[in-house]
């Protein structure tokens, strides 16, 4: 998996998961203190985005990031 490929993966997840809960992206931002902008750029899938402003979106949505082993092939 490229990190493209894991950002996109979670932007869809977390606008999914926005949608669910019927909140738009401008009151999402601002429960979770950070830029629409970013928020946009997150869930189109940017790969370069800060740690501790994804961590308060997930948290906001009620997400938890999880990390694993990838099975040696």
């Amino acid at each position: 998996m490229t990190n493209s490929t894991i950002a996109a993966d979670l932007g869809r997840t977390i606008a999914q998961r926005r949608r669910e809960l019927a909140v738009t992206q401008e009151d999402l931002a601002a429960l979770a203190g950070v830029s629409v902008r970013f928020l946009s750029s997150l869930e189109r899938g940017k790969p370069t985005v800060r740690l501790d402003t994804l961590v308060a979106v997930l948290d906001v949505l009620g997400l938890e990031l999880h990390t694993r082993v990838r099975n040696a092939a």
